[in-house]
């Protein structure tokens, strides 16, 4: 009767609310959260990466399932994780039921923060009581979105770690790029889609890495247009670019014998490179930490006499470091299959 008793009592008690911390998101946010944050829901794609690489056992779901071609380059217990939409962005179709549903302890979202953005935050944590944080996703913010979010997830000693790498790898292309002027840098031609026409412009976010590592984005205006375009071929001739980089195998596969691009001198001498895509883009697609591993290549590409490293050891040590999986040498090689700029046989 007595333990009867006071299981009653401990019944009866008071479910206290779990701990809570503040902190202050990249939009200058207040934002209660749980003093552990154990599950998070990824508003889009970019925050699915961050949130894989610092903490992925909290990763409730992949935006989108991964393709069979992409599981080898995730480590395995992360691979069936379930799709479960996205909040932000084009295509979104994550609704609010399917995010009660899971529960997170957090929502986190990684790219723009501006109004539109601090909106929807403020909107979705009023409708759902789940907090939201904004993390700016700038590429030169990713050390500083390292610590800010490796702080929330309760894992800042990774969170630091990352943001070191990052910032030494930035500052030894700053030391390449001190001493070349601006006018003898590489020419670079971003083309996407199957034709090779669509490509970002000087500035956009498209095109963010190959201007970092030190390559002269050839489609420039002078700042009067951001974002993706539309090319001709007529500019493209025009504008000749000594390199071509594309993520497109259509593409790829036909532009060392299409006669309208043959002219070109990326062409001739060979200097079309096709960007790995598994587990995501290195280059966009999205523009998250995957670009980190991109800007490594376009380095090497770009100075080759200049950068110290093997892109082989490069990418086997960044996959392991940030994305949790040992890469066979198998699926190593089918990643790097195209990247050094071997034409098709």
């Amino acid at each position: 009767m007595r333990v009867l008793m006071m299981l009653l009592a401990i019944l009866a008690l008071p479910i206290l609310p779990a701990q809570a911390r503040t902190i202050v998101d990249s939009a200058g946010r207040e934002v209660e959260i749980p003093d552990e944050v154990n599950t998070v829901f990824a508003a889009g794609p970019p925050a699915s990466i961050l949130v894989y690489i610092l903490k992925p056992e909290a990763l409730t779901g992949w935006p989108r399932a991964l393709r069979a071609e992409e599981r080898d380059y995730i480590a395995e217990p992360f691979r069936d994780i379930p799709e479960t939409g996205r909040i932000t962005g084009r295509g979104g179709e994550a609704n609010l039921e399917r995010v009660l549903q899971i529960k997170p302890d957090l929502i986190v979202d990684f790219g723009s923060v501006r109004d539109t953005y601090v909106d929807l935050a403020n909107r979705v944590q009023a409708q759902t009581g789940i907090p939201y944080v904004l993390i700016d996703g700038r590429f030169e913010n990713t050390p500083a979105a390292l610590r800010l979010l490796g702080e929330v997830l309760g894992v800042p000693d990774r969170g630091e770690a990352l943001a070191a790498d990052v910032e030494a790898t930035f500052a030894r292309i700053d030391e390449i790029l001190a001493d070349v002027p601006e006018d003898e840098r590489p020419r670079v031609y971003f083309a996407r889609g199957p034709e090779g026409l669509e490509t970002g412009m000087k500035g956009s976010i498209n095109t963010e890495i190959i201007e970092r590592a030190g390559g002269r984005n050839v489609a420039d205006d002078g700042g009067a247009t951001r974002g993706l375009v539309q090319a001709s071929m007529e500019q493209v001739i025009v504008a000749n670019p000594d390199t071509i980089v594309t993520w497109d195998p259509i593409f790829f596969g036909k532009v060392f014998d299409d006669p309208l691009w043959q002219g070109i001198d990326a062409v001739k001498n060979g200097r079309v490179y096709l960007s790995p895509t598994a587990p995501f883009g290195w280059i966009d697609r999205p523009p998250s930490l995957n670009r980190m591993m991109g800007l490594i290549w376009m380095a090497s590409l770009l100075y080759p006499d200049r950068w110290e490293g093997d892109l082989r050891e490069d990418t086997r040590a960044f996959y392991k470091l940030y994305y949790h999986v040992d890469l066979s040498d198998d699926a190593l090689e089918r990643l790097l299959e195209w990247a050094k700029g071997r034409p098709p046989m």
